[in-house]
């Protein structure tokens, strides 16, 4: 049985890092890290699937709202600068737009499949080594 230490001494000769894994065998360790670090990385494709998702609602309001006006039409370049531009311009580049947005967004879902795929897989593997017994 492990000794819980409450002393607050770190030189009292109790161990204080307790490290939640060690029964493991090295194998299992590693796989669960190699689990951790898929989990980062699929944490970082979802960020970007949510500012892609953002950014294509931010592109379709922009198409409906050109598609509605028969009034001048302008664009904004960078921070401080406007400039009129044609309708069909606009909707040009903005349709363009969204079909990068898309492609990105369809590449990002893909590569979501293939973390889920890995980490179920990597999951199920960790899982039988820890409880062979479960077969």
């Amino acid at each position: 049985m492990v000794e819980e230490c409450n002393c607050g001494d770190e030189d009292c000769g109790h161990n204080h890092s307790h490290n939640p894994f060690g029964d493991l065998d090295e194998e299992t360790q590693m796989k669960i890290q190699e689990l951790q670090l898929l989990d980062q990385q699929y944490q970082q494709i979802l960020m970007q699937k949510n500012a892609l998702t953002f950014d294509l609602n931010e592109t379709d309001l922009i198409l409906t709202e050109v598609e509605k006006t028969n009034h001048e039409v302008m664009r904004i370049l960078g921070n401080q600068v406007v400039i009129k531009s044609t309708k069909e311009e606009i909707l040009e580049d903005m349709k363009h737009k969204k079909e990068l947005l898309t492609k990105r967004m369809n590449n990002l879902s893909e590569q979501e499949k293939q973390f889920n795929d890995q980490v179920n897989l990597l999951k199920d593997e960790i899982m039988k080594q820890i409880n062979p017994s479960s077969e």
